[in-house]
């Protein structure tokens, strides 16, 4: 029999052994795709100040493509496969609908910086909020993209007829202008892109600078737009909202509180480094600029309209889109 001394201290040694593994509980999943790049860097970024302001305590361990495939991250934070991710809302509108409001085109050339701002503010919208509950997921932080721009390998654009037949893989809001002009939106994954593109299997792909970049679409392609201006794609990182209430207060505010400095870090990253790479790159390669004058500018404004507004009347029996949208375009207009 065990003195009682021996058995305090092998309750002792016991209890450090479940604190330890209670402890392992802060390390966190978050599934991500491809690989690093500009894209990612709001969720690296936040991943450093976490494990610097908890010494250590709390970790996001990042994942690019070993947990999930990136359409359906956000199924998996809905059951709790990993506590954080990254998708787009384009992927799976019928999933996430009242995000998509913000990949409407409002055909304004708007700064990285107050499109971050934009996206926050509609993430926590009441409406938007409800809808993303759903899926037992909490926005944390937006992933804002500057305006889209094609890279094709047909002849050079000359007028907006020529979008009739074109396949483009492309975010619901431009594809919904480019689809009045008769483009055909065709979906492949991001990885495939380049290969689909050469192959033929599409004709030119609508993608924000770090995009074109990590798929290498400039080295196939024969032409670039340079302000299309429709809009780019709402891809915002969620947290699994159990996981996030479950944190400790010290863990909770780290995290919470270092989402500021993550995306100041992010849109300096990008406006500094990546935007220039690609106009560089775009450069290098010969690709022919295409530039919509004023009046084929104005065409597509008009069409963007009526983007917008079916836009509102597909979601007005699933929540109030009017006050979602007027809410969104004013942020947009100011």
């Amino acid at each position: 029999m065990l003195q009682p001394s021996k058995v305090a201290i092998l309750a002792l040694f016991c209890g450090s052994l479940l604190a330890t593994e209670l402890h392992a509980a802060t390390e966190w999943n978050v599934s991500l795709w491809g690989k690093r790049r500009a894209f990612t860097e709001n969720v690296e970024k936040l991943a450093e100040l976490v494990e610097q302001k908890t010494n250590g305590d709390f970790k996001l361990k990042i994942s690019y493509g070993g947990l999930s495939k990136s359409r359906e991250n956000l199924d998996g934070i809905s059951f709790g496969a990993f506590e954080m991710a990254q998708f787009c809302s384009f992927y799976h509108s019928d999933k996430n609908p009242t995000i998509t409001v913000t990949e409407l085109p409002f055909t304004k050339d708007v700064s990285l910086a107050r499109i971050s701002e934009i996206y926050r503010q509609v993430h926590e919208h009441p409406i938007v909020v409800k809808d993303l509950a759903r899926w037992n997921a909490t926005l944390l932080m937006p992933t804002p993209l500057p305006q889209y721009n094609i890279v094709s390998k047909t002849d050079a654009l000359e007028n907006l007829a020529d979008f009739k037949g074109m396949r483009v893989r492309g975010p619901g809001g431009i594809m919904g202008v480019l689809g009045k002009l008769g483009a055909v939106k065709t979906g492949v994954p991001f990885a495939e892109v380049r290969q689909s593109m050469d192959s033929g299997v599409i004709d030119a792909a609508s993608f924000a600078p770090h995009a074109h970049l990590a798929t290498g679409t400039y080295k196939v392609g024969q032409w670039a737009t340079t302000n299309l201006n429709l809009g780019s794609a709402n891809c915002p990182v969620v947290v699994n909202t159990d996981a996030l209430n479950a944190l400790s207060p010290k863990h909770r505010e780290a995290l919470l509180g270092s989402v500021d400095e993550a995306m100041d870090f992010y849109v300096d990253n990008y406006n500094n480094n990546t935007t220039g790479k690609y106009e560089q790159a775009v450069t290098d390669a010969g690709l022919t600029r295409v530039t919509f004058t004023p009046q084929q500018t104005a065409e597509l404004n008009e069409l963007a309209q009526s983007v917008r507004q079916d836009w509102i009347k597909k979601y007005a029996d699933q929540f109030d889109s009017q006050t979602l949208f007027d809410f969104t375009a004013a942020l947009f207009a100011e």
